[in-house]
């Protein structure tokens, strides 16, 4: 949980910020939270330094308290909401959004946006399926990661019907697909990890992401004995191209999706540079259905998709 050292987070804002300033840079800001934590000097703060923020919550009461609880079993919904609440209106100077964890028990998609949207106040609201761990009980199986598709293609024609009377959409998986279709992305890697984006753990490791903290797979450095490892860094991104993940040369959708997260592909199959095929039908299928959307608002609305190239 980010908030739990708050005076270091906001030592470190402050300090990026001076440092940023005297390298003629811009920095932004931004955090998860499950916003247990929350309270009026946390918000005013992450509000004044404009520091974008993503609620971990996964719908109402009932489907929520099924996996996120406190230690002593209690749930936590009844505690996040004032303070998710009393976010959405004292902070508003960078996004807000909602991040949905579809789990085992937990993929009523239409229900949660409705409640996230309808009820708290979310503007965006976005979900992504756990299926990192096959031999995690929360974990989604193949079977209902099909349901969770349907329920996808659901809000994405939602989302079109208002595109093509446009206006906003608040589902964010479709537009950021949508956003990147547009933009005719053609990825060589499947994320940002080892190009623009690197995680550091507290005891100064610096790893290929937040994921790999602590772990001896994707270490990348050190903060204090010379920094970035650029040789570690390099071998990376030649072995993991997209050209050397051959199980996806013949994928019509490996362009926009580049074979999958290195940390999933690691725990399915011991192989950071694997192609996580365990789920390449469920990505074909939603970004087909992207694609038809796409077309659809490009024919009768195309002024809407404008607003994807101004971000």
């Amino acid at each position: 949980e980010t908030l739990l050292n708050f005076p270091l987070l906001r030592t470190s804002v402050d300090y990026a910020r001076r440092r940023s300033a005297e390298a003629s840079k811009q920095v932004d800001f931004s955090l998860t939270t499950n916003a247990t934590l929350l309270n009026e000097e946390v918000i005013d703060f992450l509000s004044d330094s404009r520091v974008g923020v993503t609620v971990s919550i996964d719908g109402d009461q009932e489907l929520n308290d099924r996996m996120r609880v406190f230690h002593d079993g209690r749930g936590s919904y009844d505690v996040i909401l004032p303070k998710i609440k009393m976010l959405l209106a004292r902070h508003h100077t960078n996004s807000i959004g909602a991040r949905v964890t579809l789990s085992s028990g937990v993929t009523h998609v239409r229900r949660i946006y409705e409640h996230l949207t309808g009820e708290v106040g979310f503007d965006a609201v976005g979900f992504s399926p756990a299926t990192a761990n096959p031999n995690r009980l929360y974990n989604i199986g193949p079977q209902k990661m099909s349901s969770i598709l349907g329920g996808f293609e659901e809000l994405a024609w939602e989302y079109r019907d208002l595109a093509v009377s446009g206006r906003q959409h608040g589902f964010t998986n479709a537009s950021d697909t949508l956003k990147e279709l547009h933009s005719g992305i053609s990825k060589a890697y499947s994320c940002g990890a080892g190009l623009g984006l690197l995680g550091v753990g507290t005891a100064g490791d610096i790893n290929l992401c937040h994921r790999f903290v602590d772990s001896p797979v994707g270490k990348m450095g050190h903060v204090n004995q010379g920094g970035i490892d650029h040789k570690a860094r390099q071998t990376f991104l030649e072995t993991h191209h997209l050209g050397a993940r051959y199980d996806c040369h013949t994928c019509w959708a490996r362009p926009v999706c580049a074979g999958g997260c290195y940390h999933e592909a690691f725990v399915h199959y011991g192989d950071t540079s694997a192609a996580n095929l365990h789920y390449c039908d469920w990505i074909r299928g939603w970004n087909d259905l992207c694609l038809r959307i796409y077309g659809e608002i490009s024919v009768r609305n195309p002024a809407f998709l404008d607003r994807f190239s101004e971000n």
